[in-house]
């Protein structure tokens, strides 16, 4: 089960260096977590400053 960003995201960036894996990446309008990458350590969710990843 990979983590998702909801579009409550703010394009803010913090996620991004915090994926082990480089699962996170800038979209047209909000960050997207590639679910084929991601290996749901949520090592993005808490630093993720208005709460918008979270578990599949």
């Amino acid at each position: 089960m990979a983590y998702v960003i909801s579009d409550d995201c703010i394009s803010c960036g913090a996620c991004e260096p915090e994926c082990p894996v480089e699962a996170i990446s800038e979209g047209d309008s909000i960050y997207v977590i590639d679910a084929d990458t991601c290996i749901d350590c949520g090592a993005c969710e808490p630093v993720c400053p208005v709460d918008a990843i979270s578990p599949e």
